[in-house]
């Protein structure tokens, strides 16, 4: 494959590509346009031209009632983008991390760097300093811009020659101060379709992060299929939702997504279930992105809550049990849209919307994508059988420098690292992880079932299983449950749940073991750490 001339004069992204033929097939049939070889993802995701952008249209909202409109948010993209290039020295290609709470100043630092032809590398603003350093150096980063509220963290990184910009402390160098002399109107570098946007660091629930490359064509790639022939937007709906911009289920959902349809999004970090509820209340949010965490932890807290102004939910993240789409639907009467993404694909490959869906199933390719179910050696397994997870389309796994990419792409196919069966109909049904598969006296159990059933139990909030060694049965079922508050974690509850388990599920699916536990270890982004679990779990554990 060639690729187009890039316009980026630090080439070190480019070069740090892996080689062509360690790529994914990628796909360029339609839905997804034929893109222009000089592309800046910025630019169209902001462009008036097609008339859904118009200057006095509402594009971004803050969690403290600010309200910007399109013309507003060009104006201060450009003003970003004047300061990072003149006052910062930002060049073409050169890597910025962007690290911040979710707010609408965040978003138009990364639209800056982006229309400055940089690379943006965003963070959780919830990173410590060692994993902010260890980022840094993967991806060579000399400049950083950060709120202020979470500088700490990133001045201990101890980064070698890393040039930090501040925003929102409201001194004399802060970046919006410097930001706002300058002029609303700046002339993008001319992309290639094909330079690198952006670099998405997989959140390390293993090993060292992987950086993920992801080119200004990408971008728009994911809105103009899963969000376009999915979601179906509408330039008045009001996005929301809890995943951060450093997630790219956020980063697509709360920021390409919408502006992409010429919508509205609300930017305000994570406050847990109740200010969620009370946001969508507030700004009558039409369309939510969040976790199947949030939607049971919502469903507890729904009573007085407005959520009418509901029209479309999206789930993704982690597993979404079918008893969790049920009792959403009763409650409000909306139905889920599940999906599965990844970081390596930029975001959903699998999913169904309104008739089209079927609890129990994440649903069928997006438009755009191809997906099948392997064997170890990439042999397509019949319907019915349960195999690792291939998949291809317009976006696909490009590793940074990294040996991992052989196993992540194999034959021109991208291996999720998911178990999956392709039921007769076409659909798609998430069986577990790959490495959550427990083998127990020559039994195949995927833990994900046996947590659906135990979520059935009601004195259940949270529950993981995973398998234990076992000299005899090779592994054991050990569920590992967070209980309803004012229930004893005790051995009479234990065997409560391993009876109330065997009444749901084959007997050698059942826990042996039960621990519980005060809360479930987690990523920064909500994905729950079985590889603790694993290996002793965290100091939470109730006795």
């Amino acid at each position: 494959m060639e690729l187009t001339p890039s316009a980026h004069i630090d080439t070190f992204a480019r070069d740090h590509l892996p080689p062509v033929h360690q790529w994914p097939t990628l796909l360029r049939d339609p839905p997804v346009p034929d893109y222009p070889k000089r592309l800046n993802c910025a630019v169209e995701l902001l462009a008036e031209t097609d008339g859904r952008r118009q200057a006095n249209r509402v594009a971004l909202r803050g969690g403290d009632g600010e309200v910007w409109t399109y013309g507003e948010l060009r104006g201060r993209v450009d003003q970003l983008a004047h300061t990072l290039t003149e006052d910062l020295g930002v060049r073409p290609g050169n890597r910025v991390l962007l690290r911040g709470p979710t707010s609408p100043w965040l978003a138009a630092c990364w639209l800056a760097v982006l229309k400055a032809g940089a690379v943006a590398v965003t963070v959780l603003a919830s990173q410590r300093s060692h994993e902010l350093a260890t980022i840094c150096e993967l991806a060579r980063i000399r400049h950083a811009v950060c709120a202020a509220e979470v500088l700490d963290h990133l001045q201990r990184a101890g980064v070698p020659g890393l040039r930090i910009a501040a925003y929102g402390s409201g001194a004399p160098d802060d970046l919006l101060r410097l930001a706002a002399a300058r002029p609303g109107a700046y002339e993008p570098v001319r992309t290639s379709a094909d330079d690198v946007a952006l670099i998405a660091f997989t959140s390390g629930t293993t090993g060292r992060p992987k950086g993920c490359m992801h080119f200004h064509r990408d971008v728009l790639a994911i809105a103009d299929t899963f969000s376009a022939r999915v979601l179906r937007p509408a330039p008045n709906d009001v996005f929301a939702g809890s995943p951060p911009l450093a997630f790219t289920f956020g980063l697509g959902g709360l920021v390409i997504f919408p502006l992409r349809a010429g919508a509205s999004t609300l930017l305000d970090a994570w406050g847990g279930p109740a200010k969620l509820l009370q946001d969508i209340a507030r700004h009558r949010v039409t369309v939510l992105f969040t976790a199947p965490t949030a939607y049971r932890a919502m469903l507890e807290r729904l009573g007085g809550h407005d959520v009418s102004s509901l029209r479309r939910c999206v789930s993704a993240g982690e597993n979404l049990p079918a008893a969790v789409w049920h009792a959403w639907y009763e409650a409000t009467g909306l139905r889920l849209i599940n999906g599965i993404g990844a970081t390596e694909l930029l975001h959903i490959f699998i999913s169904a919307a309104d008739e089209a869906i079927r609890p129990g199933t994440t649903g069928v390719p997006v438009p755009g994508f191809q997906v099948r179910v392997v064997d170890h050696d990439g042999v397509p397994l019949p319907d019915g059988e349960p195999g690792l997870l291939a998949v291809r389309g317009p976006t696909g796994c490009r590793y940074l420098a990294d040996e991992r990419q052989r196993e992540y792409v194999r034959g021109g196919w991208n291996l999720t690292g998911d178990t999956y069966v392709r039921e007769p109909d076409g659909y798609f049904r998430f069986v577990a992880r790959t490495d959550d598969m427990i083998i127990s006296a020559g039994y195949n159990i995927a833990g994900p079932e046996v947590e659906e059933a135990l979520l059935r139990h009601p004195d259940v909030v949270e529950v993981a299983v995973t398998g234990q060694p076992h000299e005899v049965r090779g592994a054991v079922v050990v569920a590992h449950v967070v209980l309803r508050d004012g229930v004893p974690p005790g051995a009479g509850t234990a065997a409560a749940l391993r009876e109330f388990t065997r009444a749901e599920l084959a007997p050698y699916k059942c826990p042996r073991e039960v621990r519980f536990l005060s809360a479930l270890p987690r990523t920064p982004t909500g994905k729950v750490q079985r590889y603790r679990l694993r290996e002793g779990g965290p100091r939470t554990a109730l006795e």
